[in-house]
């Protein structure tokens, strides 16, 4: 039986590792779930393993706000104390509080 754990929870604040955006957990996949040709359309070298957790993030940049899915190994916690405006953050969360999002809704 594959067993996984996350390391990060929904609500939590969250960077990628490489790229500069920030955003929300969402949701997350024990491991990846999804297309072949989205992970085909990554480089090769720069290519994440597909047995760890990837997670569904709301996320922002300097430009825009977007849906982004991320592997663990991409990502490290957020400490800066910062929000994240997303706008669609008010649909699953609560405000803002002690670094994180409180879950605004009920989840299967």
């Amino acid at each position: 039986m594959f067993k996984t754990r996350a390391k990060y929870h929904l609500g939590q604040v969250v960077r990628h590792r490489k790229h500069p955006f920030r955003g929300v957990v969402f949701d997350v996949d024990a491991m990846f779930s999804n297309t072949d040709a989205w992970y085909e359309a990554i480089p090769e070298e720069s290519r994440p393993a597909k047995d760890q957790p990837y997670y569904h993030l709301l996320a922002e940049n300097d430009q825009s706000f977007y849906v982004a899915y991320v592997s663990e190994q991409n990502l490290v916690a957020d400490y800066s104390g910062e929000p994240v405006d997303h706008p669609d953050l008010p649909d699953l969360f609560g405000p803002f509080e002690d670094g994180h999002y409180p879950l605004h809704v009920q989840l299967n």
